[in-house]
């Protein structure tokens, strides 16, 4: 059972038709209680970094995060919920970010945002989510802002949109990506498909 995590910021619908097209079941759920015990956990977004923390804290989402991925659980976060992992953001500065990883996120300059498309990620190293992904491969991007992790080691891909930047990582159960997977048909499916696989 995969469980999508719904703050009211993610694209969910998409995020479920993707699993639903591998075969894989989700349960979409803003209950705390239910994402604690999650054995593998989803977390989209798309929008801003305030507004996001401040839903998670509301609905009392950020601890079963951060409960669950101290149990064990597999975790995804796309986009969005990639970036809120980080300590901070540059879009909301005054704001703290889960702080589950270490680093922050910063905004692009001197090109045009958001990127929205496609762009090619460059594979760092072997990473559990992209078996069977060929380097250079498009994804489906749409991002302002960029994530910086201190622990260079976690970064499993890398994107060139003006300057090269973090597009995905992973740190023991924990699994990060800025594009969107949903929606970069097959290699997208594929990301997916591996972390369905993935042995909790």
């Amino acid at each position: 059972m995969i469980t999508v995590i719904d703050y009211g910021m993610g694209n969910l619908r998409s995020i479920e038709n993707a699993f639903r097209y591998l075969g894989a079941k989700t349960k979409i759920t803003d209950n705390p209680k239910e994402i604690e015990k999650a054995k593998k956990l989803i977390f989209p977004g798309v929008g801003n970094f305030r507004k996001a923390i401040e839903n998670l804290k509301r609905k009392k989402i950020d601890s079963a995060i951060k409960k669950s991925i101290k149990k064990g659980a597999s975790f995804l976060g796309i986009c969005l919920g990639f970036q809120l992992l980080f300590e901070k953001s540059e879009e909301a500065p005054k704001v703290q970010g889960l702080n589950i990883i270490k680093g922050k996120v910063l905004k692009f300059k001197k090109v045009k945002i958001p990127q929205i498309g496609w762009n090619q990620i460059e594979i760092e190293k072997k990473s559990k989510i992209l078996q069977g992904i060929k380097d250079y491969s498009f994804f489906y991007f749409m991002h302002s802002f960029y994530v910086e992790p201190l622990d260079k080691e976690i970064i499993v891909a890398k994107t060139n949109y003006g300057k090269v930047f973090c597009s995905a990582i992973e740190s023991k159960n924990i699994f990060g990506v800025q594009f969107h997977p949903e929606k970069s048909g097959e290699v997208g499916l594929k990301i997916l498909k591996n972390f369905v696989q993935l042995k909790c």
